[in-house]
């Protein structure tokens, strides 16, 4: 596992913590961020923080129901594009395969890439 140095944390609204750590930013409401389950896409460069909570909200819509699950979303500048990577904790059992195909779909969504496009900033 990844240690993350918590020196360069900030808090988000309503107690989501923000880590800028280099090129990457983590969203994430529990620390240490841990990916139980996650699924990597690919997106033009934008701004990371507002592509990161756009998802976050959408996964959280998809995943509510899953009991015990916290939201967690990475984005890591790589050139000229961002490499997201959506997932999270899971606290107790949970269909891992089923998740991550749900959250696939989600990111695959074309209408959905659009939306965060135009609300972080750039293109879908």
């Amino acid at each position: 596992m990844q240690q993350t140095d918590h020196r360069n944390r900030t808090r988000a609204p309503r107690g989501w913590h923000v880590l800028r750590e280099g090129d990457t930013l983590t969203l994430a409401r529990h620390l240490p961020a841990r990916f139980d389950i996650g699924v990597a896409a690919v997106f033009p460069m934008t701004g990371r923080l507002r592509l990161a909570q756009e998802v976050r909200q959408d996964m959280w819509r998809a995943l509510q129901h899953v009991r015990g699950f916290s939201p967690v979303i990475r984005v890591e500048a790589q050139g000229d594009r961002l490499l997201l990577r959506a997932g999270g904790r899971v606290v107790g059992p949970a269909p891992k395969a089923v998740l991550e195909a749900r959250i696939a779909a989600l990111l695959d969504d074309p209408d959905k890439r659009a939306r965060w496009g135009r609300s972080a900033g750039g293109r879908a």
